[in-house]
């Protein structure tokens, strides 16, 4: 059992630098954070509902701007400037799959997040639809809690053009669908919690149809469920998804969509970093469940997670 955590170890690890020298926070948000709606009043409003078109870039990361926006007070005791807020994973991990362009059309039947219609956001794609529940449920699911400033029934989401059925645009239609996840956003609200936010990551990636893989080399179908798995491991160690850890640890990840003639550690368009963190996902996604039920055990106390912690912080020098 020693091989898996050290393979973890160094799989998280190599997702940790620390920034060099003072950079502006705004040279490392999301792309189009700025033009991207920061409030309701940015959105248009029909019948005194707000309307947000979720397949389109700006309007989907505006809602995870408006949720940052909203939620900076719960952290402002770690750290001014909402740098600690720890939803800040989940809106520069769809900020990485825009620019990888992970958010295209995988089948090539429309222009749908290419250069002559980029900020559309196709429900064909596997990474959209993952993350159309990792911000949509969160979002709503503050709404009804009443973080948001408006009542539940003031927002509505458009749907896609097909496929429809596959999910909720409204509270009312979320919290029939999806009642579990709902609760345990607002449990997030009530305290907010690492445990929560990886908990609903997990239950989000259950609703992702498998059928979406066919339209991706086995590579990036591959690397998908990877990723999938990689993050559980992660997440039972509780890595803090803050600001700084997550734009540094992406830069490991694939800058575009994996070809078959990619061989993971060997890529050569990709940095070395890239190309080491890919081969780990790989190794990792061949481990059994009963290492993962394993390392779970091994992460159930908060002196093992601290150590964990400690170990990538002191490896990869990030300043806390």
């Amino acid at each position: 059992m020693t091989f898996l955590p050290s393979w973890v170890c160094v799989l998280v690890g190599s997702l940790s630098f620390s920034l060099a020298g003072d950079l502006n926070f705004l040279d490392l948000y999301p792309p189009l954070w700025k033009e991207s709606p920061g409030q309701f009043s940015d959105y248009p409003v029909e019948n005194g509902t707000y309307i947000i078109n979720p397949w389109i870039f700006p309007e989907r990361l505006g809602m995870y701007k408006i949720l940052l926006n909203q939620t900076a007070t719960y952290f402002e005791k770690f750290a001014s400037g909402n740098e600690q807020n720890l939803l800040w994973g989940l809106a520069l991990q769809h900020g990485w799959q825009y620019s990888s362009g992970r958010l295209a059309d995988p089948s090539q039947r429309t222009d749908c997040g290419y250069e002559s219609d980029h900020l559309c956001i196709s429900v064909d794609s596997w990474w959209a639809d993952f993350n159309y529940f990792l911000c949509v449920l969160p979002f709503l699911a503050a709404v009804d809690y009443g973080i948001l400033g408006i009542s539940s029934d003031q927002v509505r989401l458009r749907p896609p053009p097909v496929d429809q059925k596959r999910f909720c645009y409204d509270v009312s239609g979320c919290l029939l669908s999806f009642p579990e996840i709902m609760n345990k956003w607002s449990d997030f609200y009530k305290v907010p919690s690492l445990s929560v936010i990886f908990c609903n990551f997990y239950l989000g990636a259950l609703h992702v149809i498998e059928i979406l893989y066919v339209y991706y080399s086995k590579q990036e179908a591959k690397f998908e469920k990877n990723w999938v798995n990689a993050v559980e491991y992660i997440g039972a160690a509780r890595i803090p998804t803050t600001f700084i850890r997550v734009y540094e640890s992406q830069k490991g990840l694939p800058p575009r969509i994996l070809s078959k003639m990619d061989t993971a550690s060997g890529i050569s368009d990709f940095t070395a970093l890239q190309n080491t963190v890919l081969s780990g996902l790989s190794v990792l996604g061949t481990v059994s469940s009963f290492s993962l039920t394993a390392w779970k055990i091994l992460m159930n106390t908060q002196d093992s997670r601290k150590l964990v912690l400690e170990v990538f912080d002191k490896i990869f020098t990030i300043s806390n």
